[in-house]
């Protein structure tokens, strides 16, 4: 029965499933690690993100504290930059990092940069699919998809889902531009010594496999829809 212990399907998701469970633990780690290392410069990660800002003629973007860890986010809709408590006031090589790769989204919107723009317009519709598209999928199956009413609910269950996988795979050239950024403010002007930026490199290199991981995952399942749906004609 899909969607059951025995459903062979679930086997392609498990490598992938794996790989989100390696790269959840590689970015705590890589982040606890320079999380214990300060940067030479001395500033905070809030002070470094509104540098960066200022260097490139950023004046409308607050930077502003929010509770959690590695909640880390850059809000386009009402210009904020919103960082974790030990990076808004860390004065580490993690904290510095990540505030800048969120400075990198800002310079992404200062320069309406497509693919940002794109994800920020899918982002809506994928959050809804996200909540809809499984129990939609799985209400569909239990009708069967001889009957109509089961066929449609299956079928928009699996477009939904399908537009959540399209923002998963659009973030990510929107992250690793964000990094790039980063380390490219980080390096040109001198804010890190070049050991400081191969460190805020190792951390932004392990978020960004958090964002692979996710991507994979959720590509996997849409295939796994799609074989379970096929299956059932």
């Amino acid at each position: 029965m899909p969607f059951g212990f025995f459903d062979p399907t679930i086997l392609l998701l498990l490598p992938a499933m794996a790989f989100a469970m390696w790269a959840q633990h590689k970015v705590k780690s890589t982040y606890e690690r320079f999380s214990t290392v300060p940067a030479a410069n001395g500033l905070t990660g809030r002070e470094m993100a509104a540098s960066i800002m200022s260097r490139n003629g950023v004046s409308d973007v607050r930077i502003e504290p929010v509770g959690g860890v590695l909640s880390d986010h850059y809000d386009p809709r009402v210009k904020i930059v919103r960082l974790s408590a030990d990076n808004y006031g860390g004065r580490s090589i993690s904290a510095i990092a990540v505030a800048a790769h969120e400075v990198g989204h800002v310079l992404q919107h200062h320069q309406h940069w497509f693919p940002l723009t794109l994800r920020s317009q899918i982002a809506p519709v994928a959050g809804f699919g996200s909540t809809l598209a499984m129990p939609m999928v799985f209400i569909g199956f239990l009708f069967g998809l001889r009957s109509p009413f089961g066929t449609i609910l299956m079928d928009a269950g699996i477009i939904l889902f399908a537009a959540a996988v399209l923002f998963h795979l659009v973030t990510l050239p929107v992250e690793f531009d964000a990094s790039k950024r980063a380390l490219a403010q980080l390096t040109s002007t001198g804010s890190l010594m070049p050991q400081e930026v191969a460190g805020a490199k190792k951390v932004l290199d392990a978020a960004a496999l958090t964002y692979v991981a996710a991507a994979a995952v959720a590509a996997l399942q849409l295939v796994r829809l799609l074989l379970i749906r096929n299956s059932r004609r």
